[in-house]
C-alpha cells in the first residue's frame, strides 16, 4: 500500500524531436496555470531547461537524486528514524499509458539496460488506454516479465480516452476545448496564438 506524498510534471526538452512540439517555456506555462488549484502536483522544468534531449532514465536519475537530497537537508530530531527505515524512504515511480508501455516492445527506440533501470531501480505506475492490453506487454517482455512486481497497473473506475493528441488536434481545427482544459489554459494558448492554424509551433520536430 503506497501513500502519494508528491507528483512531478517534468515538460520534454524542445530538442526532443517531436513533430509540433510548441516551445518548452509555453508548455512550463501551461503546466503550472493547470495546477494552479494543485496542491500535490508541481512542474519542475530541469528536464525543459536542459541543453539537449536527455533520455527518460536520466531524467529519472536527476529527480531520484534530487529527492535523496532533500531527504539529506532535512532538520529535525525524527531524521535519524526516517531514513533507518527502508519503508519510509520515498520511491519515485514513472507514471506513463499503456501506449508507453508497448513502446518498450520498439525496435531501437529503448534501450535494455534503460528499461531494466527503470523497472528494478525506479518501477512503473501504468494507466490504462483503450486497445492496449499492458498484462499482456508485460508478459511478453522478459525484463518487465521479470519485474513485473515493481509495475502497478492503476484501475481507473472511470475510463478518461482525451489525450493531448486529440486537443491539440481539436485546436489546430478550431474546435471548442471547453472543459478538457482549465480556462486560464485555454487563455494562454488563445493569446499566444498557439496550436492553430499557421501557428509557428508547427513543422519544428527534427525526428526521435
Amino acid at each position: 500500500m503506497y501513500q502519494v506524498i508528491e507528483g512531478i510534471i517534468s515538460p520534454v526538452n524542445d530538442n526532443y524531436g517531436k513533430k509540433d512540439l510548441v516551445s518548452a517555456h509555453h508548455r512550463v506555462a501551461m503546466a503550472r496555470l493547470a495546477l494552479q488549484t494543485s496542491n500535490w502536483i508541481r512542474v519542475d522544468p530541469w528536464e525543459s531547461e536542459q541543453p539537449r534531449w536527455m533520455e527518460t532514465v536520466k531524467v529519472l536519475r536527476h529527480h531520484h537524486s534530487e529527492l535523496l537530497r532533500s531527504l539529506a537537508q532535512m532538520k529535525g530530531p525524527d531524521l535519524g528514524k526516517t531514513l533507518s527505515a527502508p519503508a519510509a524512504v520515498p520511491e519515485l515511480k514513472l507514471l506513463c499509458g499503456a501506449d508507453v508501455l508497448k513502446t518498450f516492445q520498439t525496435p531501437s527506440l529503448w534501450e535494455d539496460t534503460h528499461i531494466q533501470e527503470i523497472v528494478e531501480k525506479f518501477g512503473l505506475v501504468c494507466v490504462s488506454r483503450a486497445g492496449h492490453d499492458p498484462k499482456g506487454y508485460i508478459l511478453d517482455s522478459p525484463i518487465l516479465r521479470e519485474f513485473q512486481h515493481n509495475i502497478h497497473l492503476a484501475r481507473e473506475p472511470v475510463q478518461n480516452e482525451i489525450s493531448s493528441t486529440y486537443i491539440r488536434r481539436a485546436l489546430g481545427q478550431g474546435q471548442s476545448v471547453k472543459y478538457l482544459l482549465p480556462d486560464a489554459v485555454i487563455a494562454y494558448i488563445k493569446d499566444h496564438s498557439l496550436y492553430t492554424k499557421g501557428s509557428s509551433w508547427k513543422g519544428k520536430g527534427k525526428g526521435s
